[in-house]
């Protein structure tokens, strides 16, 4: 003799629907990604140039704020790295190659 087997009627929907962000909350979060991207791209234009023959396709780095940078050839090092020397900041990770893209397409 064989068990049934019954199935449970999941909810659908969110996990949880009470951490759901706002629009002008999702607006807000996407215009300070923008702005670090923007701030950072600008770093990464400065020292680009030396570190192309050298580093190509290498991962960088680059906390804004003090125009600091590191790099590697490991993303989780680079980032492991960048959090010891400024915890709490807000950094992001490039790529050293023409467009700055860490991933394909």
């Amino acid at each position: 003799m064989s068990k049934s087997i019954s199935k449970r009627n999941l909810p659908s929907g969110r996990l949880f629907p009470e951490r759901q962000l706002s629009e002008e909350e999702i607006e807000r979060r996407h215009a300070e990604f923008l702005e670090l991207s923007r701030r950072c791209h600008i770093v990464l234009d400065k020292v680009k140039p030396q570190l192309m023959e050298e580093y190509y396709d290498w991962y960088i780095v680059i906390e804004p704020d003090s125009e600091d940078y590191v790099i590697g050839e490991k993303m989780g090092v680079v980032s492991a790295k960048m959090n010891e020397k400024h915890p709490n900041k807000k950094c992001l990770i490039l790529r050293i190659n023409e467009t700055g893209a860490c991933g394909r397409v």
